[in-house]
This record gives C-alpha cells, structure tokens and sequence, in this order.
C-alpha cells in the first residue's frame, strides 16, 4: 500500500469486494447443495466429513474439525450420527490413547460414492462458461489465499 488511506467500502462496491463475493457464493453454493444433501439423507457436516475422510486417512477429531471447517461441537453430533450409521468408527490413536481418531467405513465409501456426483455436479455448475485456465488461475489464487489466512498446518 503506499501509505494513502483506504478507499471505502461505498467506493470499492460490494461487487469488488472478494469477502463478500466469496460469502455469496458459497452461501449459494451450500443452500442449493442442503436440498441435494436432504434427498440422499445427509446434513452439510455428515457429507462434508464422509468427504474428507474419504481422502484424508484416520484425521484426528481436531484436524477432521479444521479440514470440515466445523465447529467441533457441531461436528461432534454428525460424528455420532456417522458412527451410529455405522459410516465411521471412532479409534484411539496409537501414540496417545486419549486422542481420537476418525476412520471411514466401507460403508461410508459407499454412500459418499454416491454423494461425489452430486458434490462435482455443484461444482460444475459454479464454473459453468468459464474456461478451463481460468479456473486453475481462480483455484491456485484461492490456495494462496488459505496459505495468507489460516491458522492451522493442514
């Protein structure tokens, strides 16, 4: 910056302003795709934990809660409902047995087998006539992005 005060958000526009295009887009994003959870009997958290953990081999409850970008409270609850679904099972973690770790089950593949098409749909849908350099350009800036603003390693 060179030293001169900020211009306004009056001046800027909501419509150049990234936090606010971001917050619209993926409020969007997750209202639409909640309906689409419903019909296969999921919640936004269930999906976005069977999700990570159908990449992210046995997270710790804490990493699982950063990666889900999930109150670990409320994530606690959709973790119960996997396990009592049997799509999960809680572990303790070999190096310290009061940590917990969470493991996908054969069965919680299977459902989010069927969760993916409708996860890459959504996402289709959100760049739909944009080109494909464009979208990598959009993707590696948004992974510069979460490098300047996150507080976790992962």
């Amino acid at each position: 910056m060179d030293g001169a005060a900020p211009r306004g958000l009056g001046e800027i526009g909501l419509t150049n302003f990234a936090p606010y295009l971001m917050n619209r887009i993926m409020g969007r994003y997750n209202a639409g795709f909640r309906e689409e959870l419903a019909g296969l009997g999921l919640t936004t958290p269930k999906a976005r934990a069977l999700a990570v953990l159908s990449v992210v081999e046995a997270p710790l409850v804490g990493e699982l809660a950063v990666y889900t970008v999930t109150e670990q409270s409320t994530l606690s609850r959709a973790l119960d409902q996997l396990q009592a679904e049997a799509l999960i099972r809680r572990e303790a973690d070999a190096s310290d047995s009061r940590a917990v770790r969470i493991v996908i089950t054969d069965a919680g593949r299977a459902v989010f087998a069927d969760l993916w098409p409708h996860m890459h749909d959504a996402q289709e849908r959100m760049f739909r006539g944009i080109p494909a350099a464009e979208r990598q350009a959009f993707t590696a800036t948004l992974q510069k992005m979460l490098v300047n603003i996150r507080k976790h390693e992962i």
